[in-house]
């Protein structure tokens, strides 16, 4: 695997490239830029990069403390296979600011053995984590 770097901060992230790759994605195709401005900015956001380049995004919807959603989790397409998709669900999984999350939710077509790799249950499309998080 390449020297990743995974980063929560914000201002590193390039929004032209991952506004382009969610609406290119087949869940993204009805979004627009104000669409995710709005979205990013109420989410926990993640990068990855690789020699300072962005790769890849994911973010969590959450409240901080009970529940949170994994969305947009997406690999630019010449760096997927590499395994950095799951180096950002770990890292939003481990991410300090949601260690009490217990209920944790995301929605695929096509990724479910990704996600069963972190605990995650399969009910048709959707997935949850259940989790005791530490007291």
């Amino acid at each position: 695997m390449p020297d990743v770097e995974i980063s929560f901060d914000p201002s590193r992230i390039d929004f032209r490239a991952t506004s382009d790759q969610l609406m290119a994605s087949y869940w993204g195709g009805a979004r627009n830029d104000e669409m995710h401005h709005r979205a990013f900015a109420h989410s926990l956001c993640v990068g990855a990069y690789i020699d300072g380049r962005q790769v890849g995004f994911a973010r969590a919807i959450t409240d901080y403390t009970v529940f949170a959603y994994l969305a947009d989790i997406i690999i630019w397409p010449e760096h997927r296979g590499r395994g950095i998709g799951k180096r950002l669900v770990q890292a939003l999984l481990d991410h300090p600011e949601v260690k009490t999350v217990s209920h944790w939710s995301l929605t695929t077509s096509d990724a479910h053995s990704l996600y069963q790799k972190f605990g995650f249950e399969t009910d048709g499309r959707y997935m949850r984590l259940e989790r005791n998080p530490p007291a």
